[in-house]
């Protein structure tokens, strides 16, 4: 990870320069968090990611009713060699500024492909308008 000292200013440019050299990949369906208790772990194979906290497993996968919490998912993978320190709060404050919405952001490793990968999931009711946000950034 990559300590810097910038303004503000500097900050946004290079994330926005980030943003726009990521590999970005948008989710056709809508996925929620399904729970499952500590002791009863099934792997599910359609989980995109899984963590726990000290009672259940939360499974993120494909929405399987319209009757729970569910979230249009959008992924970045980052340009090998960018300094993406910072990223997940500049845009998730820029998403909470514009849109009024919150998000929750789940990373992983994938070293051959740049490092850190980031899955965003935002609010299924307003998914089309922070979609264009991502993509007017990325402009």
């Amino acid at each position: 990870m990559y300590i810097s000292s910038e303004t503000p200013e500097q900050t946004d440019n290079r994330l926005r320069k980030v943003i726009q050299t990521s590999e970005l990949k948008i989710y056709d369906v809508e996925y929620f968090f399904k729970e499952c208790p500590i002791e009863k772990f099934e792997l599910d194979e359609r989980a995109l990611a899984i963590v726990r906290d000290e009672e259940v497993w939360s499974f993120l996968i494909p929405s399987e009713s319209s009757e729970t919490e569910n979230f249009k998912l959008f992924s970045f993978h980052f340009k090998d060699g960018l300094d993406n320190s910072g990223f997940v709060g500049w845009l998730a404050s820029t998403i909470k500024r514009e849109l009024g919405t919150g998000v929750f952001v789940v990373c992983g490793q994938n070293t051959r492909r740049g490092g850190i990968f980031d899955y965003w999931g935002c609010p299924a009711s307003i998914a089309d308008d922070v979609i264009e946000l991502v993509r007017k950034l990325r402009d």
